[in-house]
């Protein structure tokens, strides 16, 4: 059994004094979980300020107990002005996966544009996994890709993926991977591209389903990008389902609910509910969301709307531009069964 908590700091005081207190938190609730018999598995840190906050978080306590596992960093601010935020994953049995955070340190980055940095993180990713005897095509099964000013970085990081996949027979007639491309940065200044590499050594293709609801949404390579809209994984007696970023799309790929983003998170999770149901799930097997805005003004909306429609399922909700600027919302998920 996986469990999924996030952390938010109540306080509201210095950065250090936030994190102080979410070590306390996420120690105990650590400990809590030990008696339960999971432990650690992978975590994820939200910042709001990169450039100022990675160093003091990196000498923090917090940073000690959550390298111990598999563990990002991304500069994508809580919208809820806590400066930090933190999702962790637990589990009772020791998962057969790889995670791979790769970001390109100032001298790797300095003149290079999205494409060249996506170009060698991708092939920085391969040679790791080629080295273990994986591949791209059968073993890598998500990736999220953050992009400074994605406004303007986004075509050459699709343009270097689209290259990427296809060199390794990965094409709309095959399969993509689930994904999710967003605004996002690292401590590295000269950095557009940051990409995190979900993969899972002991998988066959036999284990997976891409899911799709075309009624609901069109296929991606439609409009010229690479990535599945998710992927059920069949696991055993378990199936877990990645749930790429999501926004308010109809089935032609046009944006719907311009300007409207309450009917924008209305769309996108009827999206995710079609795509969860051509996998044999509901809505309610999520465990939790991410959700990506535009617009830090639209937080109360959005935030008071979970809140009503997902009582029970932990979200966090960040600051962070989607791929297209009419999208004032993107959302993921994780769901289990």
């Amino acid at each position: 059994m996986a469990n999924y908590k996030i952390f938010c700091p109540g306080n509201r005081g210095l950065f250090s004094e936030r994190i102080e207190e979410l070590t306390s938190s996420v120690s105990q609730w650590l400990a809590e979980e030990s008696q339960q018999g999971r432990s650690l598995r992978f975590s994820k840190v939200f910042l709001s300020d990169a450039q100022n906050q990675y160093s003091q978080y990196e000498v923090s306590k917090l940073h000690g107990i959550l390298s111990s596992s598999a563990t990002t960093v991304v500069e994508q601010p809580p919208t809820d002005g806590s400066k930090i935020a933190v999702l962790i994953t637990t589990s009772d049995h020791a998962y057969d996966i790889l995670f791979y955070g790769l970001r390109l340190k100032e001298e790797e980055a300095l003149g290079l544009d999205s494409y060249q940095q996506a170009t060698v993180l991708f092939e920085r990713y391969i040679n790791n996994i080629e080295a273990k005897g994986l591949d791209i095509k059968t073993h890598l099964v998500r990736t999220w890709i953050y992009v400074s000013d994605i406004d303007t970085n986004y075509q050459g990081v699709v343009n270097a993926r689209n290259d990427i996949f296809a060199k390794h027979g990965m094409t709309a007639e095959t399969h993509f991977v689930a994904s999710t491309g967003i605004g996002g940065n690292t401590n590295t200044r000269s950095a557009s591209v940051a990409i995190d590499f979900l993969t899972y050594p002991s998988i066959s293709e036999g284990h997976k389903k891409y899911l799709q609801a075309l009624d609901h949404l069109n296929p991606t390579h439609e409009y010229g990008v690479a990535f599945e809209r998710g992927t059920k994984l069949s696991l055993g007696n378990e199936e877990v389902y990645y749930i790429s970023g999501t926004a308010s799309i109809d089935d032609k790929g046009q944006v719907v609910y311009l300007g409207n983003v309450e009917r924008q998170a209305e769309r996108l999770l009827d999206n995710i509910e079609a795509l969860l149901k051509n996998g044999g799930a509901t809505i309610n097997d999520v465990k939790y969301f991410t959700l990506y805005l535009r617009d830090l003004s639209d937080h109360y909306i959005i935030d008071n709307f979970m809140k009503s429609r997902f009582p029970s399922i932990p979200y966090v909700i960040v600051l962070a531009k989607v791929c297209r600027p009419q999208w004032l919302i993107e959302m993921e998920c994780v769901a289990r069964r």
